[in-house]
């Protein structure tokens, strides 16, 4: 680095008096994140289509047009809702070099069944979504294609290993997984006396795991 751009880098001397910008960015920020808080629990309930941005904006205590100055569009609201849906889980599942497959999806579903905006966003969605000319149709058959492309491999290696029964396909096993999880999902959404979590591990317990040695 040149002595001219180690100058160029360093921070401004202080003054001692807080800056405009650094204050305003932080309240834009705060606002962005509860428009995405608000676009979620709309979303949640009536999906992409039939969710309003008049609405979103009124719960946020904007005009739609003032709504506009944060996302450009209600598409570009909707990634960033999802963005930070899908972050949230991957930080549930844990590391994957720490936890099996098993592992981690049994901390999804334990996970989804205490967030149910978030739950209710992606069933609703995914559903919706089977529509070509949704935005999300295309993310969404490459996140069932890539996750069980993933699942597969890991399924494999699990086998290898002893914890992963011999005897089902890992290509049919991995779409599997995502289905009973999805289906499991909408069962507790229309009731929430269902309980997610024993009926994902029996499901894991009868299909999945190896039967106990006798």
């Amino acid at each position: 680095m040149s002595a001219e751009e180690s100058a160029a880098a360093a921070p401004a001397p202080s003054t001692g008096t807080p800056r405009g910008p650094r204050g305003s960015y932080a309240k834009g920020q705060a606002r962005r994140q509860a428009i995405v808080d608000e676009a979620l629990a709309v979303f949640s309930r009536t999906g992409f289509h039939s969710g309003s941005l008049r609405e979103i904006a009124k719960r946020v205590g904007l005009t739609p047009a003032g709504l506009m100055h944060h996302f450009a569009d209600k598409e570009e609201l909707f990634v960033e809702v999802l963005r930070q849906r899908d972050e949230k889980v991957r930080q549930a599942a844990g590391d994957p070099a720490e936890h099996t497959l098993v592992q981690q999806a049994e901390k999804v579903v334990a996970y989804n069944q205490t967030t149910r905006g978030l739950t209710s966003l992606y069933a609703i969605v995914s559903a919706e979504a089977t529509d070509s000319e949704h935005p999300s149709h295309a993310d969404f058959a490459e996140r069932y294609r890539s996750g069980a492309r993933n699942a597969e491999e890991l399924l494999r290696a699990g086998q290898e290993a002893g914890e992963v029964r011999a005897d089902i396909d890992p290509a049919l096993a991995a779409r599997l997984i995502s289905a009973v999880m999805d289906g499991i999902q909408l069962q507790w959404l229309l009731d929430e006396q269902v309980d997610m979590v024993p009926l994902f591990e029996e499901f894991v317990r009868g299909y999945l795991l190896p039967p106990p040695r006798r």
